[in-house]
């Protein structure tokens, strides 16, 4: 039997897609699976008749493969991965190449890197982002690891994934953890983009009462401007349609308010407070989530505690359009943030990261696929050294010129007693960027007050220490 191109290892969905994207251009595709049931389901339904061997050991299928091997895990992140990685050691050649294209943490990803390529193997660390749909059609990948590795995989890699105007979507992102790192801040600024738009909902439906139909018509208007034309915008376009066929409703009415999440939003904001960088609306946009799932105690407290009765009496066109206004300045926030996390952890961990080619990639395949990402990457284009979006020229103009519908909507979510925690944490953080004197002055004293921390003065130099209650 000729060699095969291309393994891969795990046939969940996700990794069935892949597989049959690796395999459509032009490669020849060998799959394992822990459950053989599955390679046999997959080898007899969607690939069938194409250029697949369906491995039944891992044995078989290390063999089925031309060296260098080149091959990609798709299992479930943490110990499975490294389960899958013990197994192939023994059967791999010095140049043989493991690819983790699952959401696993960084940290992790650095750890095996140093180990498989101090044995002569070679390991990437992929993000990839796109879900089912951009997995089987083209993603957005995101591989970290030694730029030899990467450039073993550039062929492969440059043709599954999402084509847009200026390229491919993926390209080398740097040493050790880093394709996993920026993944992972991909996913916070998704986090927080799915956050806004769901208070953006919330204020237009609870708030100022529009129906399922209207929701739907705003969202599909929206989705047609530079500023929030995105794959979010879009899908919830489509949601607000869907009617459920027993009531006749729409069916997003009827999902239980409880959201879950997998750990990566939970990894950003985490890593973020390691780093010191300040990232509130995808904080936010996390606690949103944890909040909602205590649904049997908020359903218990909304009997108990009760908040303002008022509707919204104004004229709800302008309202809708304050929205619109709100949710891309605060947009332009949750990015703001991400790209500075990825900056922060780019100059802590020697990523050398190139945030507008970051950007870039995210342009297609991905999540928070969005029109204004070209503006993002001509930001960082024109100026790598950027400290943070919001000075921008067109960022920074575009704020200004919006927010005062900006805070318009905060004050008539506190007022309607509707929560906008992603909102309100974009306003405070472009309000605290934008003030050249903060209340720390004070909290700087009271540290020096009960624990003799000391503090700096604006006046004169060194480190000065009081004596507060003498």
């Amino acid at each position: 039997m000729a060699k095969q191109n291309f393994g891969l290892i795990g046939l969940a969905v996700m990794g069935e897609n892949l597989a049959l994207n690796v395999e459509r251009n032009g490669f020849a595709v060998s799959v394992f699976n822990r459950s053989t049931d599955k390679v046999d389901a997959f080898m007899e339904g969607r690939a069938k008749g194409k250029n697949f061997f369906g491995a039944h050991s891992i044995e078989e299928f290390v063999d089925s493969l031309e060296q260098p091997r080149r091959i990609l895990v798709m299992v479930k992140a943490g110990g499975p991965v490294d389960a899958v990685i013990e197994q192939l050691k023994p059967l791999l050649a010095p140049g043989d190449m493991i690819i983790d294209g699952g959401n696993s943490l960084y940290t992790d990803t650095e750890r095996r890197v140093q180990d498989l390529e101090s044995l002569g193997f070679r390991f990437i660390g992929m993000g990839v982002s796109g879900g089912e749909e951009g997995a089987l059609n083209g993603p957005s990948l995101m591989p970290g690891g030694t730029e030899a590795a990467y450039r073993e995989i550039e062929p492969i890699v440059t043709k599954i994934a999402a084509q847009v105007d200026d390229g491919p979507c993926v390209t080398y992102i740097g040493s050790g953890g880093s394709g996993h790192y920026v993944k992972m801040v991909h996913n916070g600024i998704e986090y927080g983009d799915m956050q806004l738009i769901a208070e953006a909902y919330d204020l237009l439906q609870a708030g100022a009462g529009l129906d399922h139909n209207q929701l739907h018509e705003v969202f599909k208007d929206w989705n047609q401007t530079d500023e929030l034309n995105s794959f979010l915008v879009e899908i919830t376009t489509d949601i607000f349609k869907k009617l459920d066929p027993d009531t006749g409703g729409p069916l997003v009415e009827l999902i239980r308010d409880a959201a879950g999440q997998k750990g990566t939003g939970r990894w950003t904001v985490i890593s973020a407070l390691e780093l010191g960088v300040s990232i509130p609306t995808i904080t936010a946009a996390v606690n949103a989530r944890i909040m909602s799932g205590l649904k049997e105690e908020r359903v218990a407290a909304a009997q108990a505690l009760t908040g303002p009765t008022d509707s919204y009496e104004g004229d709800r066109q302008t309202f809708v359009n304050q929205v619109r206004d709100a949710l891309y300045c605060s947009k332009i926030c949750s990015y703001a943030q991400g790209m500075a996390l990825i900056a922060a952890a780019s100059k802590e961990y020697g990523y050398n990261l190139d945030l507008g080619e970051t950007a870039r990639i995210w342009k297609g395949g991905c999540i928070i696929r969005a029109g204004f990402l070209n503006k993002i990457k001509k930001a960082f284009d024109e100026n790598p050294g950027l400290p943070n979006l919001l000075l921008a020229p067109e960022f920074k103009q575009t704020i200004l010129d919006r927010q005062d519908a900006w805070r318009t909507v905060v004050a008539t979510a506190a007022k309607l007693g509707l929560p906008v925690p992603a909102f309100s944490a974009s306003l405070d953080y472009f309000d605290s960027y934008r003030r050249d004197r903060l209340p720390q002055n004070l909290t700087q004293a009271q540290r020096d007050y009960f624990g003799a921390h000391t503090y700096e003065r604006l006046d004169k130099a060194g480190t000065f220490h009081t004596e507060w209650g003498s």
